[in-house]
């Protein structure tokens, strides 16, 4: 049996996003990798926890997040959003392009992903949210 690919929910949207920008030298070769493979799996399994990505991050110490002091808990609330959103449960598995495919249909403008990359430090540069349209500025 093949390893299931395991991901982050919030990085199903990431990996849309990505243009080769990173925490570190080595988070981007990975990142980039992880993005080029990701159809050859042919299962991958979505969860609110440290995942493939993450692995090579600088900030990610033992599998936890500590970029700052309350990064960890920011970061699985992003992944339980999602999860929300997709109504989804930690854990479901299934093919990488249908959950692409239904992050796309139920996550289609910046209202839907304000609360999930409103304060990501990426998201000026994430193709995938700026797609999504900026919200209003009031």
């Amino acid at each position: 049996m093949a390893n299931i690919l395991k991901i982050r929910a919030h990085h199903l949207l990431c990996i849309q996003g990505f243009q080769g920008y990173g925490y570190s030298k080595d988070f981007v070769k990975n990142m980039t990798e992880v993005i080029k493979n990701i159809d050859s799996n042919p299962e991958v399994e979505i969860i609110a926890e440290c995942d493939i990505i993450c692995s090579c991050c600088p900030h990610n110490v033992g599998g936890v997040c500590q970029k700052e002091l309350n990064s960890a808990q920011k970061v699985k609330d992003m992944d339980i959003q999602v999860l929300r959103k997709l109504n989804l449960k930690d854990g479901t598995r299934g093919r990488a392009k249908d959950f692409l495919l239904l992050v796309n249909t139920k996550l289609k403008n910046s209202l839907d992903v304000q609360d999930i990359c409103g304060k990501c430090e990426w998201r000026k540069k994430c193709l995938w949210f700026i797609s999504r349209g900026k919200p209003d500025d009031n």
